[in-house]
């Protein structure tokens, strides 16, 4: 009976928007809880001034089209850092324990930005980036906080699949990084989380929609190989989906719910839904908002019992505070992106950082 009371309860906090932001958990629930912010950002082409040999990255060098500059990626670096330190203040001084970032070229790209994070707002995190396959040779990769999380194993899965015309599908890898959630009281806690950025939707959503089925697949086969090892095991899939959370890739092959009494044993919970079914997206197109940044959770994690001692999800956020966003004019309200029609906005990105926090008593 109590655990179904505790179900309820995070059944009507799970539906709190991205405009409560000023009770903090302890005061929501009444008990003495840890807290842990889970962050993924597109950092929209996080590109250096030099060419690495093998990626299409002439457009970002100094001579390409975007003239893009050692001031420029400077600034870019500065941005990225800041908007990075302010994820999850709302709710841990600390900021997010780790990040899991898309639309990166290289790891040097991450050093610099954890560098910068150091130095100007004293946050620490450890870089994580495998080169994939990709045309434009962008990756993901992950931010984490070492004094809040310990890695364990980090894997890369390259997509096989192939586009209508039959040409052969040059996309991110999915990251997967295993590791134990540390500090504070308590015992150490296993967690897989995967960073996952799909094929885009070039040609159209519909004409391109078996490219993201089949990564959706893929990143069903990872989690499933989990919960051969570990059926009971917490699992986070993020990244920027191309996709919406109705959409096929996610709402029939992930088979990711929009409600949690639906998830059922290994099956999962989107944690994204119901803000776009409340009108708030995470990239505007065309005048409308979709929301490809989404966080999908395993059901242990869905439904774990406060008084366990362990971690167990509590609310997820948009981050779309004011700084990130463009204050006037015809965008007014979308994301204040780094360049806008060839033209330098000096701005942080074409995606808003989505968010998940977890508790434990």
């Amino acid at each position: 009976m109590k655990k179904n009371i505790f179900i309820l309860l995070f059944a009507v906090l799970g539906l709190v928007s991205i405009g409560t932001y000023a009770k903090k958990p302890q005061e929501e629930l009444g008990k003495d809880l840890q807290v842990r912010c889970i962050a993924f950002y597109n950092l929209e082409n996080l590109f250096d001034t030099i060419h690495d040999e093998g990626k299409n990255d002439y457009e970002y060098l100094p001579d390409g089209g975007m003239k893009w500059t050692s001031l420029k990626y400077e600034h870019k670096i500065k941005n990225m850092a800041y908007a990075i330190s302010q994820l999850g203040t709302d709710y841990d001084p600390r900021g997010a324990m780790c990040v899991g970032v898309a639309e990166v070229e290289n790891i040097g790209c991450l050093q610099d930005l954890c560098r910068e994070l150091k130095e100007k707002y004293n946050r620490n995190y450890d870089p994580i980036l495998l080169e994939g396959p990709d045309r434009r040779g962008v990756d993901v990769g992950f931010l984490y906080n070492p004094d809040l999380f310990k890695p364990a194993s980090v894997k890369g899965h390259e997509l096989k699949a192939h586009y209508t015309d039959g040409g052969v599908v040059k996309s991110r890898l999915q990251l997967l990084i295993s590791g134990y959630i540390i500090g504070g009281s308590g015992r150490p806690e296993k967690i897989h989380i995967t960073v996952n950025h799909w094929p885009s939707r070039y040609g159209g959503e519909l004409t391109s929609r078996p490219t993201r089925d089949t990564a959706a697949m893929l990143a069903r086969q990872i989690c499933d190989s989990i919960y051969q090892k570990e059926p009971r095991a917490k699992i986070i899939l993020m990244g920027d989906l191309n996709d919406d959370p109705y959409n096929h890739s996610c709402a029939v092959v992930m088979n990711a719910k929009k409600d949690r009494e639906d998830v059922g044993p290994q099956g999962f919970f989107n944690t994204m839904w119901r803000h776009l079914d409340n009108g708030v997206g995470t990239l505007a197109y065309q005048g409308s908002w979709n929301l490809f940044d989404q966080i999908m959770i395993s059901e242990p994690l869905l439904n774990e019992s406060l008084e366990s001692g362990k971690w167990t999800y509590w609310k997820s956020q948009i981050f779309n505070k004011p700084f990130l966003t463009v204050q006037q004019g015809k965008f007014k309200g979308n994301p204040k992106r780094t360049t806008q029609s060839g033209v330098w906005q000096d701005g942080y990105g074409d995606h808003f950082p989505t968010m998940i926090y977890l508790i434990r008593k």
